[in-house]
């Protein structure tokens, strides 16, 4: 059949594929954003007996084949395939634990460890543990430590008690499950340990001034120090107090800050950065969400809000976050309208939120109530986002393989102006490395073009297909190539104004101390006269106390003079009286 059939028209309709390559950024960004909004880019792994079968869906309208991996295959596998920046779910064969939110997860050794939680309106009280290794999920059966004396004190069911808007932290060998919600009539916040050695379960005596009961805190772990923040009592009333629970000593201490904390929440998020700094970002109150961020300098105890940067963040409340070197990673959430589609990032160095990926509405990860967890397999920085309500419960694994960045030296080691300088130079080259690879990819697919429409008229269709394929993968490549030259791009721009800021600010603070320096000679100057003075005044009020002492002494004899002469007169007169 000769071009001009129906070959050539399926031909023709190519050529216009691959006219999108030399659109402009914005009309690519619309088209992508259509394609997104019509499909999600996650990824979705299901495995059965005898083979592992990696699925992708469509991404930017065209579809990707299915990819067979062997049975023996892991984590590994999975981690491999994935994309960077972009979450996939895990869907292991066997039974899957019940779905739920309001829990709490952490990672230890390569297992996530999914504890309490609330379904239908009931607390959850079970341990689940989910092995990447074996890509299997299996119940932790908990043993009653009879050496907990405070154990007495509350009526218990199971090992553990049904518990949902508690937190958990990994200490020493197991785990801590601090506060939360529960149906024990507790006055204060309750500890509980885990031993995962032994599966020993047993509740923590501490002592100090313990916090009253509450769901929806946030307990960060500093050290061996525990910061308790905020939440909900078992009246409603919403709190934004800080306590420190010492696990050392485990005993409480309740902290008298300077000055003005956050509005009472719950339901936020926290982290902690260099050992030296409490974050709190977002959270609920009883009538709206919040989207701001405070700042707790751990050695002066004083909050601040620190102004930030880069993309706009909606108010949240139930949203997840984890660090992960200097990013801050906020997955889920919701303003009691919808969920937060968008996974987003606050680089704490300079304060500058940016979005990592989203999802669809109706999307698991678009919930409230869901943990996030950050760990490292295989060399490969991961995020595991579990469970959440967004209209339904749900029980997936999610997966995000962080990708590498290169490292940036500390602005502490560089002067402003080399920074900025440096940053200039970086941009510029950047911005051309850019340039001439966009052509280079133009020019390599115009070779591709050529050599097609030369041989297409002697290939069959069957060709034609092959090499439009070709293409099309061709043209993938290249936008993604160009999405990734432009976010570095945009990334060297905030750092070069950050940076330009930082010079502007520097300069600022050069000429202030000049003028200060400048007004400090010439007060020196003027004292340096007064002294002169006062030596001239030092020198006149000697030579006056010197003429006084004259004075005086002058007076002292002119008294002895009259004095002998009295005497004598009197002297006198009595010789003649006897005579």
């Amino acid at each position: 059949m000769t071009a001009s059939g129906e070959d050539g028209d399926e031909y023709e309709e190519e050529e216009d594929d691959e006219e999108i390559i030399l659109r402009t950024q914005q009309e690519r960004e619309e088209k992508e954003e259509g394609d997104v909004a019509q499909c999600s880019s996650q990824l979705r792994f299901d495995y059965s007996v005898g083979n592992l079968k990696c699925c992708r869906q469509v991404l930017h309208g065209i579809p990707m084949d299915a990819t067979d991996v062997s049975e023996n295959s892991d984590i590994t596998a999975f981690i491999s395939l994935a994309s960077y920046d972009q979450w996939f779910s895990l869907h292991p064969s066997g039974w899957c634990p019940p779905s739920r939110y309001k829990h709490a997860a952490e990672i230890v050794n390569e297992k996530l460890y999914v504890i309490g939680g609330s379904r239908n309106g009931r607390y959850l009280s079970d341990v689940q543990v989910f092995d990447f290794r074996t890509l299997k999920w299996s119940t932790l059966s908990l043993k009653v430590d009879n050496d907990s004396s405070e154990l007495e004190k509350i009526n218990l069911e199971n090992a553990f008690p049904a518990v949902a808007g508690h937190s958990l932290v990994k200490w020493e060998k197991g785990l801590l499950v601090v506060a939360g919600h529960t149906k024990e009539l507790s006055d204060n916040v309750t500890v509980w340990s885990i031993d995962l050695d032994t599966n020993n379960c047993s509740l923590v005596q501490t002592n100090g001034k313990i916090p009253i009961a509450r769901g929806g805190l946030s307990a960060t772990l500093v050290g061996s120090k525990l910061f308790l923040f905020g939440g909900e009592d078992r009246k409603r009333q919403l709190l934004n107090d800080l306590h420190i629970l010492d696990l050392t000593t485990m005993t409480w201490d309740e902290i008298e800050i300077k000055n003005t904390s956050p509005a009472p929440r719950f339901d936020h998020t926290a982290a902690v950065y260099a050992d030296q700094y409490l974050l709190i970002f977002g959270g609920s109150s009883h009538s709206t969400c919040f989207n701001d961020l405070h700042l707790l300098d751990l050695l002066t105890m004083e909050w601040s809000q620190p102004q930030t940067q880069g993309a706009y963040v909606t108010p949240r409340g139930g949203h997840a976050s984890t660090m992960v070197d200097e990013n801050w990673y906020i997955v889920g959430g919701g303003d009691n309208m919808s969920g937060a589609t968008e996974t987003i990032i606050l680089n704490i160095s300079k304060f500058v939120w940016s979005m990592a990926t989203s999802v669809g509405n109706r999307e698991p990860l678009a919930s409230e109530g869901l943990t996030l967890c950050s760990t490292m397999i295989d060399g490969e920085k991961l995020l595991i986002a579990f469970g959440g309500y967004n209209g339904k419960y749900n029980n997936e694994v999610f997966v995000l393989k962080i990708k590498p960045k290169e490292p940036i030296r500390p602005r502490l080691l560089q002067s402003p102006a080399a920074a900025a300088a440096a940053a200039s130079v970086t941009a510029a080259y950047a911005i051309i490395a850019a340039t001439n690879e966009k052509n280079n990819s133009r020019k390599n697919i115009d070779d591709l073009n050529s050599k097609s429409n030369h041989e297409s008229a002697q290939n069959d269709p069957d060709s034609l297909k092959a090499e439009t394929k070709i293409l099309k993968s061709r043209i993938l490549e290249v936008r993604d190539e160009n999405s990734r030259i432009q976010a570095r791009i945009d990334e060297l721009n905030i750092s070069h104004t950050e940076l330009l800021k930082e010079l502007q600010s520097v300069q600022s603070q050069l000429a202030a101390e000049s003028a200060r320096c400048l007004k400090l000679e010439t007060n020196i100057a003027q004292i340096q006269k007064s002294l002169v003075s006062f030596s001239s005044l030092e020198n006149e009020l000697e030579l006056l106390r010197h003429q006084k002492s004259q004075m005086e002494q002058e007076t002292v004899d002119a008294q002895k003079q009259r004095s002998g002469g009295v005497w004598q007169w009197l002297s006198g007169t009595t010789q003649n009286s006897e005579q």
